[in-house]
C-alpha cells in the first residue's frame, strides 16, 4: 500500500477518536444542568445526551462541516497537506486532553481550529489559510456566549413573570419535565454542530488526498460520504456516553447554583444559539454559548450569583486555546516531518 494511504487511514482513525473525546470532553455542555438540578442520574444523563447527539445528522444540513473543510486552502497534489490536517487533529487532542484533566471547559472546536490553522501556516503560510472563514468563526468566539447569555437571561426574567403567581413548588416540578425537553434540545445542536467538524477534518482530508473533489457535498444519499456522516456522529455519542464528570461539576456546579427552572432556560438558550449557527453553517463552540447561558440566568437573580472568578479563569482558557493549539500543531507537523524523512 502507498504509504500516503497508510497515513491517510491512520488520520481517519485519529479523526474519529477526535470525535469520541470531543463528545467526551463536552458531554458536560449538554449534561452540567440537567445533572446538576438533579433532574437526571449522570449516567442517565449521558445516554440521553448521546441519544440526541447522533440523531442530529437527521436534522441538519452539513454546513458547517462545508466550512471547516475550507479554513485551509488544500492542493491535491500536495502529499503534506495530509500531514497538515495530522497535526491540527493531534494538537486539538492534545489541547482537549490538558484542559479535561485541568477541569477547564475550553472548546474543542476552536482547538481544531487552531490547530489547522498553526499547520496550515507552518506548511504554506499566510496564504494557505482562507481568512474569511477564520473570521467569521473568530466572530462568534465573543458573540456566541453573548447572545447565550443574553437569550438565558431574557428567557429567565420571562420565566419569573409568567409564573410569578405559581408556587415554587409547581414551578420546580413543571421545569423538573421540561429540562428534559431543554437538555434533548441541547443535545441535538450539540451533536449538530460539533459532530460536523470531524466531517469536515474527514473531507479535508480526504481532498487532500486526492480522494474527493474540493466541491464535494455530504449526504446521506450519497453513499460517498454517508459513511463519514455515519462514523462521526457515532463517535460523538459514544464519547457523550463515556461522560466528562471533571467538567461536569464546572458547568454545572462552580459558576452558579442551578434550579430546574434556571437549568431549562440555559439549556433552552444554548440550543436556540447553536441552532441559529449551524443552519448558517458557523462552526461555534458549544462550550462557550452554554456558559455564557448560565452566566445569563445565573445573573438574573443576582450578580453575586455568579462565581466570577470561576468564570474569569475560563475566559483566559478560551482566549488561551486558539494560540496553543497552533503552537501544538507546528511542533506536530515538524515532528511528523521528521519522523517520515
Amino acid at each position: 500500500m502507498d504509504p500516503i494511504w497508510i497515513l491517510v487511514i491512520v488520520t481517519v482513525l485519529i479523526a474519529l477518536a477526535f470525535d469520541v473525546i470531543n463528545g467526551f470532553h463536552d458531554a458536560a455542555n449538554s449534561i452540567a444542568t440537567i445533572v446538576s438540578t438533579r433532574v437526571l442520574s449522570p449516567k442517565a444523563a449521558v445516554w440521553w445526551a448521546a441519544f440526541f447527539n447522533f440523531i442530529a445528522m437527521f436534522v441538519f444540513a452539513p454546513k458547517v462541516a462545508d466550512t471547516i473543510s475550507k479554513i485551509v486552502k488544500i492542493n491535491p497534489k500536495d502529499p503534506d497537506f495530509v500531514v497538515v490536517i495530522l497535526a491540527g487533529l493531534l494538537a486539538a487532542i492534545v489541547w482537549d486532553l490538558l484542559t479535561w484533566w485541568w477541569e477547564l471547559p475550553t472548546s474543542s472546536s476552536h482547538a481544531l481550529i487552531g490547530g489547522l490553522a498553526g499547520a496550515g501556516f507552518v506548511h504554506g503560510g499566510w496564504s494557505a489559510l482562507r481568512w474569511e472563514k477564520l473570521a467569521e468563526t473568530s466572530k462568534f468566539i465573543v458573540l456566541a456566549p453573548l447572545i447565550g447569555l443574553l437569550l438565558g437571561a431574557l428567557l429567565m426574567l420571562a420565566v419569573y413573570w409568567i409564573f410569578r403567581r405559581w408556587r415554587p413548588a409547581s414551578v420546580d416540578r413543571l421545569f423538573r419535565r421540561g429540562q428534559l425537553v431543554s437538555a434533548a434540545l441541547y443535545s441535538l445542536g450539540h451533536g449538530g454542530n460539533d459532530a460536523q467538524k470531524t466531517m469536515g477534518i474527514i473531507v479535508a482530508l480526504l481532498v487532500a488526498a486526492g480522494a474527493m473533489a474540493p466541491d464535494v457535498k455530504l449526504s446521506l444519499t450519497n453513499p460517498a460520504t454517508l459513511w463519514i456522516i455515519l462514523s462521526c456522529h457515532a463517535a460523538m455519542g459514544l464519547g457523550t456516553a463515556f461522560g466528562g464528570w471533571r467538567i461536569v461539576k464546572t458547568m454545572g456546579m462552580k459558576i452558579t447554583k442551578l434550579k430546574p427552572v434556571g437549568g431549562f432556560c440555559a439549556e433552552t438558550a444554548g440550543a436556540i444559539t447553536l441552532f441559529l449557527a449551524t443552519n448558517a453553517g458557523i462552526p461555534v463552540s458549544t462550550t462557550h454559548t452554554i456558559t455564557g447561558s448560565i452566566v445569563g440566568v445565573g445573573a438574573t437573580t443576582k450578580l453575586s450569583a455568579v462565581k466570577w472568578g470561576v468564570a474569569s479563569r475560563i475566559v483566559w482558557a478560551w482566549i488561551f486555546t486558539i494560540p496553543a493549539s497552533a503552537g501544538v500543531a507546528a511542533a506536530s507537523f515538524h515532528l511528523i516531518k521528521f519522523l517520515r524523512s
